[in-house]
C-alpha cells in the first residue's frame, strides 16, 4: 500500500493532523508545538477488551500525565459518536481522536491492514514537534503507563 508511510521512529518530525475528539472539537497537533509534549496512544478499536482496560489505566494515570506537562490522546479509527459513547461509559478523562479516514495512522506508518485499523502504538511528540519515543506492540497486549511516564520524565 503506497499511501502508508514507513513506521514512525524517534527523531522523525511528527506529521501534523487535525482530528475531531469525542465532543467534535478539532484537535491539531501543531497547536501544542512549543507548549506541551503530546502522548498519542494509537489503539485498534473502541469497545474491545484490551483497549477498554488500557484506556481505563490511562484515565487513572491522567493526573500523572498532566503533571508531566503532557497532553494525552487516544486515537483510533472509530467515529466521534462511538468515542463519545465509549468515553462516557468508561468515564474517561483523556480525549479520544477520531481517525475515521485512517490518514493519521497511515501518516505515522501505524496502519494495520488486516483489521483496517491502527496498530497498538504509543508515540510521544516533544515540544519541538519531534518524535521522542515510539513503542509499537502486539495488538492484544496493553501498553504500560509506567514506561510512557518514564519516557516523559526524561523530556522535562
Amino acid at each position: 500500500m503506497s499511501d502508508v508511510a514507513p513506521e514512525i521512529k524517534v527523531g522523525d518530525s511528527a506529521p501534523d493532523f487535525n482530528l475531531k475528539d469525542q465532543d467534535q472539537k478539532d484537535i491539531k497537533l501543531s497547536d501544542y508545538k512549543g507548549k506541551k509534549n503530546v502522548v498519542l496512544c494509537f489503539y485498534p478499536l473502541d469497545w474491545s477488551p484490551v483497549c477498554q482496560g488500557e484506556n481505563k489505566c490511562l484515565t487513572d494515570d491522567f493526573p500523572k500525565f498532566q503533571g508531566a506537562n503532557a497532553e494525552l490522546f487516544g486515537i483510533s479509527c472509530d467515529s466521534f459518536f462511538s468515542h463519545k459513547a465509549w468515553a462516557d461509559s468508561l468515564d474517561l478523562k483523556h480525549r479520544l481522536l477520531s481517525d475515521v479516514h485512517r490518514t493519521t495512522a497511515k501518516a505515522y506508518g501505524l496502519y494495520f491492514e488486516p483489521l483496517n485499523c491502527s496498530k497498538r502504538a504509543t508515540v510521544i511528540v516533544d515540544k519541538n514537534g519531534k518524535v521522542a519515543y515510539v513503542k509499537v506492540q502486539e495488538i492484544k497486549v496493553a501498553r504500560e503507563d509506567k514506561e510512557i511516564l518514564a519516557a516523559l520524565a526524561k523530556l522535562s
